[in-house]
């Protein structure tokens, strides 16, 4: 199974940044970027790829550890940048951004701990994609149009483990699928 851990925004805050990426989607040049689906918003934690089977539930039983050991923190939707020279476009986190960092590194070494492939370290940059390129592409008027959002502040109460499916049909502007295969409450509340 293709894994991630993440943060999910709830339905009103998605709702919100709809409103917002449709604002981004009229500006010039919308179209030389492949839009982000809304059921594909998340803040990743941690990536873990192509995952065996057999060490799912070691990882699951990781990951509800390192939830457990968190309590429940606000973040809001804030501001956004760029990776790759406008290949991919991004919402910014505020609020307690430190506890959504730490929850991002227990999720990492969780991953680690349960023997999945992670790759080397990179330093949590919290982002939610809203749009990408295979190309470069200049992507400044989509940013400085973010730095004005601000979306409401919410309760992040779970840590989200997430299968995702790439597309196979080869149909352009396919999105991948996401599917919640575990979910963890922070603190061991709920």
């Amino acid at each position: 199974m293709r894994l991630f851990a993440a943060v999910l925004p709830p339905d009103d805050i998605a709702d919100e940044l709809a409103t917002e990426a449709a604002r981004l989607r009229t500006l010039p040049g919308a179209d030389a970027l492949r839009w982000t689906g809304r059921p594909g918003w998340h803040f990743t934690l941690a990536f873990y790829g192509e995952v065996d089977d057999d060490l799912v539930p070691e990882l699951s039983a990781r990951l509800g550890r390192a939830a457990h050991r968190g309590a429940p923190f606000a973040l809001a939707v804030r501001g956004g940048g760029q990776f790759g020279h406008g290949r991919a476009l991004w919402a910014g986190a505020a609020g307690d951004v430190p506890a959504l960092r730490l929850l991002a590194d227990r999720a990492e070494a969780a991953g680690r701990k349960a023997g999945v492939g992670m790759g080397e370290h990179r330093r949590y940059k919290a982002h939610l994609t809203l749009a990408r390129s295979r190309e470069a592409v200049d992507v400044q008027a989509y940013v400085e149009a973010l730095d004005a959002f601000e979306g409401r502040t919410w309760t992040v109460e779970e840590l989200v483990l997430v299968r995702s499916s790439l597309p196979r049909s080869g149909v352009p502007g396919e999105q991948p699928r996401y599917e919640p295969v575990g979910r963890w409450a922070l603190g061991g509340a709920g």
